[in-house]
């Protein structure tokens, strides 16, 4: 017997509570029911303050991963989906149920939710996905299956936000490995400012077109390669 279809949270619906500071989760992989969360204290990673370590900066030089845009994104919230032990917070379990994932992948396929992948020759081994409207990307959560791959994965996600002209990156939830990585965490209202700030514009283009842009502006430069292009902007401005 096939495994029911789950009922999915139409696009527009998904939008107006993003736009409104709302996100949903699920208590376990199979729930079929949704709850909608607005945190009191919200973490967001601004676009100039990203820390890039030297460790990490020398990664990205290497280019060791191939860095891609929208290349597999179902894989991406599938990886993400998997009950695993989270080394930075000891918990394990997921909040992406079955309903949550298949309601992402119908809003990706509306161009409104985004993944980066990062791969080791043919495999993909880190990433990240989330929703993108206006000038916001609202990061839902990332996985690593290699040295620092999700870290890597976001880096480039800065780089292509702050070449496509975008303003807020929200990480919804602090946890230790964001403030590392320079997230820090505001208010409720603060948040709601911001996001409303960041509603008023278009960006100057779409996050893929970034990332394509990026690419290209790597291969006429000193940097040589986007790897060194990116550690050479994040580490001037971090």
């Amino acid at each position: 017997m096939h495994a029911p279809t789950p009922e999915l949270i139409p696009p527009d619906v998904l939008l107006l509570a993003y736009r409104s500071g709302i996100f949903p989760m699920a208590d376990s992989r199979e729930d079929d029911e949704v709850f909608w969360v607005e945190p009191r204290r919200r973490a967001i990673l601004p676009l100039d303050g990203f820390h890039c370590s030297r460790s990490l900066a020398k990664l990205l030089k290497q280019d060791r991963y191939r860095v891609t845009i929208d290349a597999d994104f179902a894989a991406v919230v599938e990886s993400c989906a998997k009950p695993r032990p989270d080394p930075h917070e000891g918990e394990s379990g997921t909040w992406i149920s079955h309903a949550i994932a298949a309601s992402y992948r119908n809003l990706h396929a509306h161009g409104h939710a985004h993944s980066v992948e990062c791969w080791l020759d043919d495999r993909l081994v880190g990433g990240l996905y989330g929703v993108s409207f206006e000038r916001v990307f609202c990061g839902e959560s990332m996985f690593s299956r290699a040295d620092n791959a999700s870290k890597v994965a976001l880096a480039w996600l800065v780089a292509i936000m702050r070449r496509a002209g975008f303003v807020l990156l929200d990480c919804q939830f602090m946890t230790g490995h964001l403030a590392s990585l320079g997230a820090v965490e505001i208010t409720r209202d603060d948040y709601q400012d911001r996001l409303a700030k960041a509603c008023d514009a278009q960006p100057a283009c779409s996050l893929p077109q970034a990332h394509a842009a990026l690419v290209q502006a790597s291969a006429s430069t000193s940097a040589s390669s986007p790897g060194k292009l990116i550690a050479q902007s994040l580490t001037q401005t971090s």
